[in-house]
């Protein structure tokens, strides 16, 4: 019998949920941080500010978010290699190709934003 497969057999429900609790964080840090977002937004809207300062606010609230977008996202790659290290098929490494391209682009022009805006 081949070991790595026994091995494997044994610890992937382990990393299973691993990985199901990696996407709920993610999704956590994606809501968590909208919900930042809507409340800033929300007291800058009611406090009588000029309209520089309403679209400096709007900046920091963009920015702010942006970060706990670019958390998220990060949280989801390491989530999908795991996965993919775990349960390697074909199927799952393009998968995974795609998506860390995807979303390693979406990080990379969001930070280049935040940085230009800063």
């Amino acid at each position: 019998m081949d070991i790595y497969k026994i091995l494997t057999d044994a610890i992937y429900p382990v990393f299973k949920i691993f990985v199901v609790f990696l996407n709920v964080v993610a999704v956590l840090i994606l809501m968590y941080g909208s919900f930042l977002g809507i409340k800033e937004f929300i007291s800058s809207k009611r406090s009588k500010i000029s309209t520089d300062e309403a679209i400096l606010s709007n900046q920091h609230i963009k920015n702010h978010l942006a970060s706990y977008i670019l958390l998220s996202l990060e949280v989801l790659i390491a989530s999908d290699i795991i996965e993919s290290v775990v349960h390697p098929t074909l199927q799952d490494l393009l998968k995974l190709g795609f998506l860390v391209v995807i979303r390693t682009a979406i990080s990379f022009f969001l930070n280049k934003e935040i940085e230009e805006e800063s």
